[in-house]
């Protein structure tokens, strides 16, 4: 019996850093690796990115309970957690940050953080404004993310799109697929 291809669930949340997602998706697909990879979106954060760029399933809120008809149907947000050797959240808004450190699963993406296998590696890039960053509230949630076994893959300084200047950029593309391709490393695939 052969391993089969490593899985990786890419999920994005609506910061700006979101327009670099498609390339987030090109470059993942391109390790050696070769791991196979869908993507959760939430409703915003398909206003900074076309979903025609995206080569892999694509999974929005709707989709959560649109095939289930009775109690032996299968939970997407189970069945994708179920999926999932890694996942990834690039970007991790200030919105869903602090919905996921405080237990709230009220989309599709926050439901499948809810029902996420600790086993398993979950990797977040954090994406704000700097003023938010620099909120007293963002350092407590990314603590509480660690503490639930998270890891960070943390954001950088640099000019943002509104114009500040400061911490809050999203890592860089190539730091996120780096952590992402070492955690596939130690991934068991059969």
């Amino acid at each position: 019996m052969s391993a089969r291809k490593p899985r990786v669930l890419v999920a994005c949340t609506g910061s700006v850093a979101a327009i670099k997602v498609p390339t987030l998706l090109a470059d993942l697909s391109q390790l050696s690796c070769k791991p196979e990879i869908q993507l959760i979106t939430t409703e915003h954060s398909r206003h900074f990115f076309d979903l025609t760029q995206v080569k892999c399933p694509v999974f929005k809120d709707e989709n959560e309970w649109e095939n289930w008809t009775s109690v032996k149907d299968p939970v997407l947000h189970i069945e994708l957690r179920r999926w999932a050797d890694v996942m990834v959240i690039a970007p991790l808004d200030a919105n869903t940050l602090a919905k996921i450190s405080n237990g709230i699963c009220d989309n599709l993406l926050t439901c499948v953080v809810r029902a996420w296998d600790l086993e398993r590696p979950l990797l977040f890039a954090p994406a704000m404004n700097t003023h938010m960053w620099n909120h007293p509230l963002t350092a407590q949630q990314i603590t509480t993310l660690k503490t639930f076994g998270y890891m960070e893959i943390p954001c950088i300084s640099k000019k943002l799109a509104c114009g500040d200047t400061g911490m809050g950029a999203m890592a860089e593309v190539s730091t996120i697929v780096a952590q992402v391709e070492q955690m596939l490393s130690k991934v068991k695939t059969e």
